[in-house]
């Protein structure tokens, strides 16, 4: 069985991801607004990218800036065109006041998106409480990856969590894979794939230029290099 590591790029576009699938990238993370950090592109940006690329899309389902849901039935109608549309993996998150999980905007989502793959993103790191947000959310249909860096703060803070969460891989609330990242470099890799991480997310890394460049294929085959070590 495979063990190379997922390497996951945040596209704005085509030329994104064109670049990103050129570098080695396994899977794209579509959002726009970036300046929002990623809400859900147009579905027309879903399907240029869909058609010009055969990696792995996942599309941000996300409408504000901010761990609160919003307008709940904006959002259903938004995943139920982008699934019309052809998206089937999808990337979401949402925080109560109390900050615990939304369960009931997830599972509406989740019932929307109808067994599509989907991640829980940095929500979780903004969480009251990491291990309960994991438990309640443990049952929810299609979750199968957090995308993390262990704290608010960004992986440099959060290396100690994402390892000891790494270790705890298979018990209750803890079977869906660590997707790292948010601040993570190059030299956080080595560590994190001894601990048994495989699986890596990178924005600001693949644009050495700037969020207004494109992504840059050699960054991405850098990061590739990297994560297969």
């Amino acid at each position: 069985m495979s063990t190379r590591a997922v390497l996951e790029v945040i596209a704005l576009g085509v030329e994104d991801a064109v670049a990103a699938q050129a570098g080695g990238a396994d899977r794209l993370e579509l959002v726009t607004d970036i300046a929002a950090d990623g809400l859900t592109p147009p579905v027309g940006t879903f399907v240029g990218i869909r058609a010009a690329v055969d990696i792995s899309l996942r599309v941000m389902l996300r409408l504000r800036d901010g761990f609160a849901a919003g307008d709940v039935e904006a959002l259903v109608r938004t995943a139920g065109e982008l699934r019309e549309s052809g998206a089937d993996e999808f990337v979401l998150g949402f925080l109560g006041e109390d900050g615990g999980p939304d369960l009931g905007t997830v599972e509406r989502l989740a019932a929307e998106l109808d067994g599509c793959r989907w991640t829980f993103h940095r929500a979780i790191d903004r969480a009251a409480d990491r291990d309960a947000l994991r438990k309640q959310l443990a049952d929810v249909p299609g979750l199968d990856t957090y995308l993390t860096a262990g704290s608010p703060d960004g992986v440099d803070d959060g290396l100690p969590t994402l390892v000891a969460e790494a270790a705890r891989r298979g018990e209750p609330g803890y079977t869906q894979r660590l997707l790292v990242g948010g601040g993570l470099r190059l030299d956080h890799v080595p560590r994190l794939r001894a601990a048994g991480i495989d699986a890596f997310h990178i924005g600001g890394a693949a644009r050495p230029n700037g969020w207004a460049s494109p992504v840059s294929v050699e960054a991405v085959r850098q990061w590739r290099t990297a994560v297969d070590g």
